[in-house]
């Protein structure tokens, strides 16, 4: 199977705040305007997954309507009590403590990404049982790189190691495909 990981586009949220589990929306100006080009790379009638979370459901619903199956496993980290805060607010402390143990540790008392991996991997067992050549799956930056560390037969631990000791470079909109085996 094909999965084509389509990131969310740009959520309406100031720069510099850490946002996870927060269920933020998006331009719909700006999301016509994407949807255009996205359609043209994605393949017609496959599948579509979503993450639960408006930034996502909004441009599923768009791509796939009434036939979107939106699963909570996609969503984002949840960072606890640092949503919504600005990063350069958050203690220091915490901050560091995250960067000893990126895989295991719980930002603002919320979920490790370790715990994250452990869904997602779930989510990907799933999905490649679906009986189709490709789905399209909707989510979020951390969901994608946890979906491409699974796609290369890391287990949950080994996923939320990999995707935590590498920033990401998925931009907003952008499509990442993996062939699943």
């Amino acid at each position: 199977m094909r999965l084509y990981l389509v990131r969310h586009l740009a959520p309406q949220v100031a720069s510099g705040v850490c946002y996870g589990r927060t269920d933020l929306t998006v331009d719909p100006e700006l999301q016509a305007l994407a949807l255009p080009a996205l359609r043209e790379r994605l393949p017609p009638g496959a599948p579509i997954f979503s993450s639960p979370l408006r930034r996502c459901a909004a441009l599923a619903q768009a791509l796939g309507g009434a036939a979107v199956q939106y699963d909570q496993r996609l969503a984002e980290l949840d960072f606890g009590d640092w949503e919504m805060r600005r990063w350069d607010d958050i203690e220091r402390a915490g901050v560091d403590a995250w960067t000893a143990d990126m895989a295991g540790y719980r930002p603002g008392g919320g979920e490790s990404v370790t715990g994250m991996a452990h869904r997602v991997a779930a989510f990907y067992a799933d999905c490649i049982r679906v009986p189709a050549p490709a789905a399209i799956v909707i989510c979020h930056a951390g969901t994608i790189r946890l979906l491409l560390a699974r796609a290369r037969g890391l287990g949950a631990e080994a996923m939320a190691l990999e995707a935590a000791q590498h920033p990401h470079a998925i931009a907003y909109g952008e499509t990442v495909i993996i062939d699943c085996v």
